[in-house]
């Protein structure tokens, strides 16, 4: 089990995950209610404590470091200085791990940021029978498809760091708005399904040896 260590957001033993505030004019704050469903839902389906509510953390804050997990999300532009790519690329070789979900129009942008970030690593997709897709529900055929967007497949990529999937990108799915289901007008199958694959992200970043 890895250790948390520079990760001290955790008060009463409970975990506490963050959703990542950035610059470049897109709508990273978009459907709040997303992290509160799938929170709630992950408490009553997964074995490990987590606090009932999630902070906005800036992307080149310090304190991004008290968090296990980190969201980010939207459908426009995203910006990232050199002093924001050091925090981030410091924070998951420090035990974090951030999850990026493109809320459609957020991919064009968030792919320069990876290169940014992440200069000497490349962005893979990661094949169906990766751990992270049989945590604590199995999805044998790799995400599910939510929002048709494009009608391209679903794909989910990762960003190794020293052997580590530190960073899970997923593009042409859009968990989030699936987990917003007070918003969205998902079918029950899909709703469940995102939330499903969600506790697999928290579960994961939580408690894999990756």
């Amino acid at each position: 089990m890895p250790s948390f260590e520079n990760l001290n957001a955790q008060s009463n033993d409970e975990y506490r995950i963050a959703r990542i505030q950035y610059r470049g004019g897109g709508d990273w704050y978009n459907d709040p209610s997303a992290l509160t469903n799938l929170i709630r839902f992950a408490r009553q389906n997964m074995p490990v404590s987590l606090s009932e509510n999630y902070d906005d953390v800036a992307l080149g804050s310090r304190d991004l470091h008290r968090y296990p997990f980190a969201f980010l999300t939207g459908h426009g532009n995203i910006v990232v200085n050199q002093s924001e790519a050091v925090n981030v690329r410091e924070y998951v070789d420090n035990g974090g791990f951030l999850y990026v979900d493109d809320d459609y129009g957020l991919d064009p942008y968030i792919r320069e940021v990876f290169k940014t970030i992440f200069p000497d690593d490349e962005l893979i997709e990661l094949p169906h029978n990766h751990p992270i897709y049989n945590q604590v529900f199995e999805f044998s055929d790799g995400l599910p498809k939510i929002h048709e967007h494009d009608g391209k497949a679903p794909r989910g990529y990762g960003i190794f760091r020293n052997g580590r999937l530190a960073v899970y990108y997923t593009y042409e799915t859009n968990l989030a708005d699936g987990w917003a289901f007070d918003v969205h007008d998902n079918p029950e199958q899909l709703r469940k399904a995102s939330l499903e694959m969600g506790v697999n992200l928290l579960f994961y970043a939580f408690m894999s040896e990756r």
